[in-house]
């Protein structure tokens, strides 16, 4: 009850600090919002980041001031906003939220398509290529011994919170730790846009040709695949092997892991409790990310070397990756801007 209470009263401080710094109006409808997470210069004219495809090309023009959260967000005329979260699952979670609680902005039936770039294990992906979650788990609440002090028998040093040894059983995962998305919407998403056609280049193949992976040699493809979100920044084989079975352990072995972001398990954990309070519909909820690198090193270096060139900009599928997200993101945000009236509702 206590907490119940807490959560009401921050939610009605909250409003009430939004409604003194915008006057009330009628609220703006929003259809769909995408949300990016880092932009490495200005939202328009020189090197892009993962926010200023969508700003130039969807003429996301009009801006509105966001003081409590990260960056403006850009809208244009059909009801799409594009919101700038900043890095790391804080930046993104007190930015969405501050988003969600806005009272400038109706976001009651609005879509939103998390669309970034990841790390990708090239088991199951491939640089440059696209995949829709099912399953976020988050890689951040965990006990951490330093790896020279790691029991002989244990695969890892990292220990699932409130567990006395690697994935002991039975997982029991915390509020905020896994999320489980709409499956029926992610399906519909990659049903739409598995023909895309993502660009190769002989760049990326003579990439791909360093790693191993069942994957790691395709050209860029859409698919299903399930997500990591950690801010700590992990890199290579060993590290891969624990996020996938971390995947499998938190999921009871539904997740598929295939790639590794900084900042979902922050958003999700803001649309849900704005789901809560009634403020967004998490069922319409969607994480779209793309492959810039692999998740650990290729053949002829150690973990450290290629952690070292780990980089945003000099990822070796960078703006390929860039590409992706815009190309396949777009399609369902036209879909459902083109067919308002049949996506309005969701059943």
């Amino acid at each position: 009850m206590l907490r119940s209470f807490r959560h009401c009263s921050l939610y009605v401080l909250l409003c009430v600090v939004a409604g003194a710094a915008f006057p009330q109006q009628n609220p703006l409808p929003v259809k769909v919002v995408v949300v990016t997470m880092f932009e490495v210069g200005e939202d328009t004219g020189d090197a892009p980041g993962e926010l200023q495809y969508w700003v130039e090309r969807d003429h996301l023009d009009r801006v509105y001031p966001l003081p409590a959260g990260y960056h403006p967000v850009h809208i244009n005329d059909q009801g799409e906003m594009a919101v700038l979260t900043g890095p790391g699952t804080a930046h993104a979670a007190a930015t969405i939220m501050a988003v969600g609680l806005d009272p400038r902005f109706d976001l009651s039936r609005a879509y939103w398509i998390i669309a970034g770039i990841a790390g990708g294990n090239p088991d199951r992906i491939s640089l440059g290529s696209a995949a829709w979650a099912r399953w976020v788990v988050d890689g951040d609440l965990g006990y951490d011994i330093d790896a020279r002090e790691i029991p002989k028998d244990w695969p890892t040093g990292y220990l699932p919170l409130r567990k006395t040894r690697p994935f002991e059983s039975p997982a029991a995962p915390l509020a905020g730790q896994v999320y489980a998305l709409n499956p029926a919407l992610a399906d519909w998403a990659f049903k739409l846009t598995r023909d895309i056609p993502l660009a190769d280049s002989d760049h990326l193949k003579e990439v791909r040709t360093g790693f191993d992976g069942a994957a790691a040699q395709r050209s860029p493809f859409v698919t299903i695949g399930d997500e990591v979100s950690s801010s700590r920044y992990w890199h290579g084989k060993l590290q891969d092997a624990w996020a996938s079975e971390w995947m499998r352990y938190f999921t009871a072995g539904k997740g598929d892991f295939a790639t590794t972001a900084m900042e979902d398990s922050g958003t999700l954990q803001s649309l849900d409790f704005l789901a809560h309070a009634g403020r967004v519909d998490f069922r319409r909820v969607l994480v779209l990310r793309t492959v810039s690198n692999y998740d650990q090193q290729p053949r002829d270096l150690d973990a450290a070397q290629s952690l070292s060139r780990q980089r945003i900009g000099t990822y070796s599928a960078y703006v390929p990756a860039l590409e992706s997200a815009y190309k396949v993101g777009h399609t369902v945000v036209h879909e459902l801007l083109t067919n308002w009236s049949k996506y309005s509702d969701l059943r």
